[in-house]
């Protein structure tokens, strides 16, 4: 059994707007009801008021550390406005994970935003980075004796919904122009193409990530001036793999989705690894996945060796980087399967530690069955949450997890 690092950790994470409920002043909480099909999280899992029952399972499983998010809305509902009430409540949180012997790792952005920042020109604003420094300045104060900070979650996939957002405003403003047109009789509806491939997201964009990578930094800079945690932030694998004759290719996307994000984390304490499934590089770019009877409940495919490609590819980029796998996890009902990409995952990862990555810990994505960007359907959760009542009913999977942290350590 290869042998981890001395205080590896075991334990599991969230996202405040997928788990807390009405989180009313986020960029997010507004969009959401907007485009057909997609869900409301309302009250979402109720943990804004049930955090210490979430994190109680976790410790009677046997797991030793939970990382949850700090939502920016709420602590500053206003600009220049901080809400010592809600400094408290997470501060609260803190404490809680300390009294049930589990380490916090806090996360102060994961993907939401107050919707004044959005309105204001969000990360793409004159005063992005001013206002990122000024709330990580903010939440400080209640940081005291948190080892684990992660000033952004995956900024190379806020990059895309920066980016997405940014289209659909140009998209309305050019509705609005052809509806003046059409009042005016000098417009026709274009033909929309209904039969075609579904289409896959956008690369990131790079001018977009460059801001982040500055926001990173001065996020950095004010913790590092007044708490002596580790920071660092977390970036999505991709995982990716090249066929035959494409590694120029994959080089070149490896470079846009992550190595970007990697380098902005040199300097860093730790990088974080979210890995899920891989894609296929072909000469002309990534490959679409085929629908397929394995794939999970988000159209991904079943690939619990990706953890291995990412932590190895993370370790290459950023020099060798202490690494904290703070996301890998599966969207399926079944359970048995959770367990079973789990154990791969992990015996994957465990051969890239043995081969020389500096890897300090594994969280699972995620404790609960929450809300998943517009979606109920998609279950990633250690833990069944009725969303009527809101009561939690573990699945075998949390017991296994524990069960598999006690033979590793």
């Amino acid at each position: 059994m290869t042998e981890l690092a001395p205080g590896f950790l075991w334990g599991a994470s969230t996202a405040p707007h997928q788990i807390e409920g009405n989180n009313l002043g986020s960029d997010f909480w507004a969009s959401e009801g907007r485009m057909p099909g997609m869900e409301r999280s309302g009250d979402a899992c109720d943990s804004y008021h049930r955090y210490r029952e979430d994190m109680q399972l976790l410790a009677d499983a046997g797991l030793g550390a939970y990382r949850f998010g700090v939502e920016w809305a709420r602590i500053e509902p206003v600009p220049g406005m901080v809400s010592r009430a809600e400094l408290a409540h997470y501060r609260r949180m803190i404490d809680t994970a300390f009294e049930l012997g589990l380490t916090p790792v806090v996360t102060l952005h994961h993907f939401t935003s107050p919707l004044w920042f959005a309105q204001e020109g969000g990360w793409v604003g004159d005063r992005a980075v001013e206002r990122f420094r000024a709330y990580a300045a903010a939440v400080s104060p209640i940081l005291d004796g948190v080892e684990w900070v992660v000033t952004m979650n995956e900024p190379n996939m806020l990059a895309i919904m920066v980016g997405m957002a940014q289209a659909m405003q140009n998209q309305a403003m050019q509705n609005q122009v052809g509806e003046n047109q059409q009042a005016a009789g000098e417009w026709q509806s274009p033909t929309v193409d209904t039969e075609g491939p579904r289409p896959q997201l956008p690369a990131p964009d790079v001018k977009i990530g460059e801001r982040l990578v500055e926001a990173h930094h001065a996020a950095r800079e004010v913790l590092r001036e007044r708490i002596g945690a580790k920071v660092g932030w977390t970036v999505a694998n991709r995982a990716f793999v090249a066929r035959p004759g494409a590694e120029e290719k994959k080089r070149e996307l490896e470079y846009i989705w992550e190595d970007l994000y990697l380098e902005g984390a040199r300097g860093d304490d730790f990088v974080g690894v979210q890995s899920y499934s891989s894609q296929w590089v072909g000469p002309d770019g990534i490959e679409p996945h085929p629908q397929h009877p394995d794939n999970t409940l988000v159209g991904t495919a079943y690939r619990p060796d990706a953890l291995g490609i990412a932590v190895r590819h993370t370790a290459e980029v950023t020099g060798g980087m202490p690494i904290l796998v703070t996301e890998n996890g599966i969207a399926t009902r079944d359970d048995t399967r959770r367990i079973a990409y789990t154990g791969e995952a992990l015996r994957h990862l465990e051969a890239a530690i043995a081969d020389g990555a500096d890897v300090r810990g594994y969280l699972h994505w995620s404790l609960l069955d929450n809300y998943e960007w517009g979606h109920w359907e998609p279950t990633f959760g250690l833990v069944e949450v009725d969303r009527e009542t809101f009561e939690r009913r573990p699945k075998p999977s949390l017991a296994w997890l524990g069960q598999a942290a006690r033979v590793r350590n």
